[in-house]
Order: structure tokens, then sequence, then C-alpha cells
């Protein structure tokens, strides 16, 4: 059956001249005699285009196979650089492990050149302490005996003696006296004459007795009251006469063998009293047993003196001073006379150790 849309172009070609001239311009005339060259040429040229496309398909193959091996490197290439980064971060960290394996050596080894020392510390401490311990049998063993106590006895008045013998030279060199005469100015202090009276303080009345040390004496207006008028010697009278007490204080300590809880730092008229000042923040429980003293304490100076110095420093360094007085006289088993009674407590510390009860005190 034929098809329509055949027909139909049959009909467009029957119908159309131009068409049908065109068809018969492009159409070529062979001659029988060469009708058989022109096939085998035409055969030919279909071979060699068979053997084209052959070719085609055979470069399209290895084409494809060359795009697939190129991918397969990029990708094998990708993989090598990110194993290669991984192998450089390794190193890295290889490294940085060396240096901190390096830093933890020297430091066990800096512990264990410490330990080492405390140590050996330990061990001389435990021979000094074994052999402490043996003189203190020792010792004991003796004061079992009669005689063992009368010589200690006898060593401790010797001891007090001496004590005794080097604080009156203190009392001779510096001579602490009571003046008696109008008090033209308010006192620093003044001195009981017959009792104690604990510690209350009273203005001196006309003809009541000025404690003096060295022909010096103290006087309050400085330290309460310090103007442009203030007059300049008596300013200079009263450090100079503080300096006498803190020398005189810190040779009594040094004799008694008593360490003040508030050390001078002496300087004739420009001594220093130290106050060890806890440091702010942390609390006394916070810091380690191995911690220094020295390491949480932050001393702190405190003038003796008035010259370019605050007034409110310097009372409260008079009242150290009083204090480092109030701690002998509590050690030789005496009370003080007051914060404010400064040289009458080191006169008081004076007459109570050059008395005879001192050497008989055990």
């Amino acid at each position: 059956m034929e098809n329509p849309e055949q027909r139909d172009q049959d009909k467009t070609l029957i119908c159309d001249p131009t068409q049908i001239n065109a068809t018969q311009e492009n159409e070529k005339i062979i001659e029988w005699e060469d009708f058989g060259h022109e096939l085998a040429r035409l055969w030919s040229l279909t071979s060699a285009l068979k053997e084209a496309n052959e070719k085609k398909l055979n470069l399209q193959e290895k084409l494809q196979y060359f795009i697939q091996v190129k991918t397969e490197s990029l990708t094998r290439l990708n993989e090598l650089e990110e194993m290669r980064e991984r192998l450089v971060a390794r190193k890295v960290m290889i490294g940085n492990m060396s240096t901190h394996c390096k830093v933890a050596t020297e430091d066990a080894k800096k512990q264990e050149k410490m330990l080492s020392t405390e140590l050996r510390s330990w061990l001389v401490a435990g021979t000094s302490l074994s052999v402490a311990r043996k003189r203190l049998q020792e010792s004991n063993r003796t004061l079992n005996e009669k005689r063992g106590y009368i010589k200690l006895k006898n060593m401790q008045r010797k001891l007090r003696a001496r004590q005794q013998y080097m604080i009156s030279q203190v009392s001779l060199l510096y001579p602490v006296k009571i003046l008696v005469g109008p008090a033209q100015e308010q006192e620093l202090e003044s001195y009981p004459s017959s009792s104690r009276l604990g510690n209350s303080s009273v203005s001196k009345p006309i003809n009541c007795g000025t404690l003096t040390i060295l022909g010096l004496h103290l006087t309050m207006r400085p330290f309460t009251k310090m103007s442009f008028f203030t007059d300049k010697k008596e300013v200079q009278k009263s450090a100079t006469a503080l300096g006498y007490v803190a020398h005189a204080v810190s040779l009594i300590a040094s004799y008694l063998q008593v360490p003040l809880r508030y050390p001078l730092r002496l300087g004739g008229s420009c001594s220093y009293v130290n106050d060890n000042v806890p440091p702010a923040g942390p609390t006394t429980l916070d810091f380690s047993w191995k911690t220094p003293l020295s390491a949480t304490v932050k001393p702190v100076e405190f003038p003796l003196f008035l010259k370019g110095q605050d007034t409110t420093r310097a009372a409260y360094a008079i009242f150290l001073l009083s204090k480092d007085i109030e701690q002998l006289l509590n050690f030789i088993g005496e009370d003080s006379l007051g914060p404010r009674h400064l040289v009458a407590n080191l006169k008081e510390l004076l007459r109570c150790v050059q008395s005879s009860e001192f050497i008989d005190t055990s």
C-alpha cells in the first residue's frame, strides 16, 4: 500500500517545475563504458568511508580511554595532595610533640635536681635532728639529777646577768631621765610618778616630770597638726629622739634574743618601722604550705620622722615602735603602760631588766 506522504511528495515533484529542473541539472549521465570505472570508484569510496568511520570509532574509544585515565590521574593527584598535607600536619604535630617532650624532659631533670637537693637537705636535717635528740636525751638525763638542775639554774642566772649588763650599757648610752619644770607644750606622753595608770594618759600640769632620752623629749604637736609654721627644730628633735628610741629597742631585742614583730631599719633621725602587711585578695588559707612567708607577705615601711612624710604614717610608725617595746615588756613578764607612753615604756623596760628580780626569774 502506498504511503500518503510519499504520494503527496510525488505530486509535489510532478507539480513543481523548479524541482524537476533542478533534478535534471544534478543528474549525471554516465556512458556505459565508464560505468564500471565509476562503480569501482564508488565502491572504493564506500570502503574508504567505512574505514574512516572505523578509525573514527577507534579514535573515540581511545579518546574516551585517555579522558578516563586523565580523570583518574587527577583524582589520584588530589588524593596525593591531601595525603601530602596530612603528612605535613603529622610532621608539624610530631615536631610540637618532640618540643613538648624536650621541655618536659628538662622540667623533669630540674625537678629531679630540686628533689635530690631537698632530699640531701632532709637527710642533713634528719642527721642534725638525731644528733639534737641525743643531746636532748643526755640533757634530760643530766637534768633529772639534782646537780644538773642546779647547773642549769646557774647558767640561766649567768645568761640573765650578762643580758642585764649589756642592757645597762644601753641605758648608759641612751639615758632616760625625768626633767622637772613647767610644761611649755603638749607632750606625747606623761610618766606616772607613783603607780601605773594602765592605758590612760593625762596631760602634764606645771612642775610635773617630763621624760627625755639623751636630753630630748617627744612632743605631740607635730604629729597632730603639721603646718608651714611648725618649728623645724622641734620636728628634727622629735625625729632624733625617735631614732634614739629605735636604736635602744633594737639593741635590747638583740640582747634578749627576741625577734621584733615590727622590724626596725635604723637610720638615726631617719629610721623606719616595717609592717608585714598581708597581700590583698586571697586569704592565708589559699597559700600552699611550701610557699615561704617572705613570698606571701609584703613589708611596708613607715617613717619615724616628719620631714617630707605624711603625719598619719609617722604617727602609725610611733604606734608600731610602741608595740615593739610592749612585746619586750611582755617577754620579761611585764605589762605596758599604753601605746602613748613610748619613752615611759622604754624606761620601765630598762628598770625591770636592771632589777634583781630579772636575774632571779626562772
